[in-house]
């Protein structure tokens, strides 16, 4: 697989835990230096990692970061504030970091329930938003040469997810509703983003949908 080099640098946001913390790791293993936000303190330990803390629906508070390549736009939350971190954050942090000559590869992280409709209404709705962002961002940074797209994880086996994969009766419905019978880890979901933001090369402005087919049934269970 491509790699990159020590002097691609990575920015990610949501880095302290889950997909951020999988991807913040992935691109460290193949080369980057990574520089990752997020409203806790840092995870990582390693010499190529710097991390900020800051909210990204908060600009005031985001850092200064020069000559991003590569900006990883994972930051959210669910059913608490959904416009502002994960449709306004994501707006705030590409607006500062990726319209720039040296931009390479920008991915929003949206969701499943961006194309179902079937999860909390903001939280639907944020993510719908952020398909609509990427397309925009898309025609912005061509002139760099560089690529937007998002991915669309449905069900990810995460701490946020907690609440719903302890529960046994809940687990059970969803697991009727996925016919892959599984959810994905936050490293698959990681290499998914590194194959879009560095081997991808031609692939701009479009969404790829990680959910193991539970979109094929959009009930939502909570």
């Amino acid at each position: 697989m491509t790699n990159c080099n020590d002097k691609t640098l990575v920015l990610v946001t949501g880095a302290s835990s889950g997909i951020g913390l999988a991807t913040a790791k992935k691109f460290l293993d193949m080369g980057a230096n990574v520089v990752g936000i997020d409203v806790k303190g840092e995870a990582i330990q390693h010499e190529n990692y710097t991390h900020f803390v800051a909210d990204i629906s908060k600009p005031e508070t985001l850092p200064e970061v020069e000559g991003v390549n590569i900006l990883v736009n994972n930051a959210g939350v669910q059913n608490a504030n959904d416009i502002d971190v994960n449709l306004r954050g994501t707006i705030n942090v590409t607006e500062k970091y990726a319209f720039q000559p040296a931009i390479r590869a920008v991915v929003n992280v949206a969701s499943a329930s961006a194309h179902t409709g079937a999860e909390f209404a903001e939280y639907s709705a944020s993510k719908g938003g952020v398909l609509a962002y990427t397309k925009h961002v898309a025609l912005q940074i061509a002139k760099y040469g560089a690529t937007c797209n998002s991915l669309s994880p449905g069900g990810v086996l995460t701490d946020l997810n907690r609440p719903v994969i302890e529960d046994e009766s809940k687990w059970a419905q969803i697991m009727a509703l996925t016919p892959l019978k599984k959810w994905a880890t936050a490293d698959e979901i990681a290499e998914w983003i590194y194959f879009i933001a560095v081997v991808n090369k031609s692939m701009t402005a479009q969404d790829v949908l990680i959910d193991n087919g539970e979109s094929s049934d959009a009930r939502f269970v909570w």
